[in-house]
């Protein structure tokens, strides 16, 4: 009988000594948090929540303890929502293109030249807006993910194995994009046929013709190398990576004062540290791709005249999302249309 107490005191010891979601407070406690991104070890989102869990471990004097997880450690993109949704993670950077089906409002991010073509400008909207940060947060809530902010990759370019330069060069082009229906609507009113794929296999998509193009900030196509595998890339600055960073509702919310303070103080510092790792990352891959002799790609920098054509056959589809998409009738969309125009561009 003596044993078994002995053993009951100390199985309970330990128990309270790693408080995985930080409901416990006081002297002693521990917190061992999860954390996956959808990039890989030196990509803007992995370095972020590498950042974060540094910055956290410091601040609570190495009581809270941060794995992260690059791609394809804990399963693909659509695994990784799940992943958020059960608790199975707490912390999760994740693109709104990858809950597009399961928030339809989100896919707004997916209309092109939405945002001011200024990226730091961008940056300041995703920073302040109420559209975003309060009413998009509360349909994400409804599923147990609460985004804790956005932040942008940088601007988005296409690359592709012919040159794309006005809309009628996308006809019939095999555009890979994320699952989202609005995207798949943004490519179709080029005359694209756009078709999702995870990144995990859009290199060897690429290299075998299975898909003929692509749109991602610069940094993501020199380091995951497709460039290699494409002749063009056009500069259109037609839409920012949008991420965001966030949490499972039950476990933020289950968190005490002291720690959520922490966790959101540290949230609103990366907003900054983000923003000029990206600006660093995109501006040493373009020089990367410009200066690899091997893979030689021809860059396309449009013209003013040239952006217009495009934002004329991009422009319907914002009455797509709003008939067709929407749940609240582009309310959401009209409000950050209105805090895009006050902020001057």
């Amino acid at each position: 009988m003596m044993a078994l107490v002995v053993l009951s005191m100390v199985l309970a010891a330990c128990g309270g000594n790693d408080n995985s979601n930080g409901n416990a407070s006081g002297d002693g406690e521990t917190y061992h948090w999860k954390f996956v991104t959808e990039e890989i070890d030196g990509q803007v989102q992995y370095e972020y929540a590498e950042e974060f869990a540094k910055r956290m471990k410091e601040k609570s004097d190495g009581a809270v303890t941060i794995d992260v997880y690059e791609f394809g450690g804990l399963g693909n993109e659509t695994d990784q929502v799940e992943q958020l949704q059960s608790g199975t993670v707490e912390m999760a950077v994740m693109s709104p293109g990858f809950t597009g089906g399961m928030v339809k409002e989100g896919q707004l991010f997916a209309l092109q030249f939405l945002f001011p073509e200024n990226v730091e400008t961008t940056q300041q909207i995703l920073n302040d807006s109420e559209a975003l940060n309060k009413d998009l947060r509360e349909l994400y809530e409804e599923h147990n993910i609460s985004p804790l902010s956005f932040w942008t990759e940088g601007a988005m370019q296409w690359t592709s194995s012919k040159k794309i330069a006005e809309p009628s060069d996308f006809e019939g082009l095999k555009m890979r994009t994320q699952t989202s229906p609005l995207i798949l609507e943004s490519y179709e009113a080029y005359g694209a046929d756009p078709q999702s794929m995870s990144w995990g296999e859009l290199y060897t998509g690429l290299d075998q013709g299975t898909v003929e193009g692509q749109e991602n900030p610069i940094f993501f196509i020199g380091d995951a190398s497709f460039h290699e595998v494409q002749d063009f890339m056009t500069l259109s600055n037609h839409n920012n990576y949008v991420a965001m960073t966030t949490v499972n509702t039950d476990w933020y919310n289950g968190l005490d004062d002291e720690m959520k303070s922490m966790v959101d103080e540290t949230i609103e510092e990366m907003q900054d540290w983000v923003f000029e790792e990206q600006k660093k990352q995109n501006e040493e891959y373009l020089e990367v791709i410009k200066n690899d002799s091997e893979n030689p790609t021809e860059i396309i920098e449009l013209t003013e005249e040239q952006r217009e054509a495009f934002k004329e056959k991009a422009a319907p589809v914002r009455d797509f999302y709003r008939e067709e998409v929407s749940t609240v009738n582009g309310e959401i969309l009209d409000k950050l249309l209105e805090e895009i125009e006050a902020a001057g561009e």
